[in-house]
């Protein structure tokens, strides 16, 4: 009879990542964004359109929390049913450059040779852009829309994930257990999504965690300036665009997304920043350590 060992790491990591009080801010955070993104008809109080002209441009107060806009929409119902915009845009570009650039970082590393030569100097003309030069090109001929933006957002993110796999699948590649696997006969694709793959996450995961922050605030850049979420779908980045012009008479209808977008997009960061910290060998054991205490140390010494 085999015995298979319970598996505890995924659960302490868990715990240290919650015992982070910015980490579990920031997971708090993203849950309520999460939970507006997909109940957001049934939480805003009226629809995104509803127009009322007798009610424009109110201040926040009793009935509209967050004021109106110069159509007279409810700021609050906008910014909540925006939440779902950001996110989609966010998870699906950052979704695609994830799967594109680690087939091309794993290939790339593990092979090596020419096809790790062609592989990264195509990636470098990529990286030769910069990020909102190559989505504004991008969509430029696509065409503005969100699935264009999407699109555009994942092509940029995708040379940022083929380096960070490369880097980590090079420190994998020739470990003792590739190795043995090699020995007994192991497929290519076998040792790289058996053996590599895993052993490389970490680094992966994190970048994860960042680039979904990046893909938030490019969504926002391209809906304000016109090429991303069309009008009158909500969407922060567009709500910023149309309030810009209202600063002094109506600051509410460009403050509250703008606070919705920096508050999503710390809470991705500190949630990357968290995950780096468990997710490291070395500052996951200073952890345990810390969480033990020095007395507790000493006892188990």
């Amino acid at each position: 009879m085999r015995v298979r060992p319970r598996r505890r790491g995924a659960w302490t990591a868990l715990r240290l990542l919650l015992s982070s009080p910015p980490a579990a801010f920031a997971a708090v955070v993203l849950l309520g964004v999460v939970v507006l993104a997909l109940l957001g008809e049934r939480i805003a109080p009226t629809g995104a359109n509803e127009v009322s002209v007798e009610d424009r441009l109110l201040p926040p107060g009793p009935g509209h929390w967050f004021g109106t806009d110069d159509l007279g929409r409810d700021v609050l119902s906008r910014v909540v049913l925006g939440a779902r915009v950001s996110l989609q845009v966010g998870a699906v570009a950052v979704g695609f450059s994830l799967v594109c650039g680690v087939l091309v970082g794993l290939f790339a590393g593990f092979h090596g040779g020419w096809l790790d030569t062609v592989l990264m100097r195509l990636m470098d003309v990529l990286f030769a852009f910069p990020a909102m030069l190559l989505a504004i090109a991008v969509i430029a001929v696509l065409g503005p829309g969100t699935t264009n933006a999407m699109i555009a957002i994942g092509v940029t993110y995708t040379p940022v994930f083929a380096r960070v796999t490369r880097s980590a699948v090079l420190g994998v590649r020739e470990s003792v257990y590739v190795r043995a696997s090699r020995s007994i006969g192991a497929s290519d694709l076998r040792l790289l999504f058996r053996h590599v793959l895993p052993n490389a996450a970490p680094p992966i995961i994190v970048q994860t965690s960042v680039s979904l922050a990046f893909a938030v605030l490019a969504e926002a850049a391209l809906s304000f300036v016109g090429l991303g979420t069309q009008p009158p779908a909500p969407s922060w980045g567009r709500m910023l665009s149309e309030g810009r012009g209202y600063v002094d008479l109506a600051w509410w209808i460009a403050v509250f997304p703008g606070l919705a977008i920096v508050l999503l997009v710390l809470s991705f960061n500190l949630l990357g920043d968290g995950l780096r910290d468990v997710l490291d060998p070395q500052q996951r054991s200073a952890l345990q350590a810390g969480k033990r205490g020095p007395g507790r140390r000493r006892g188990e010494s």
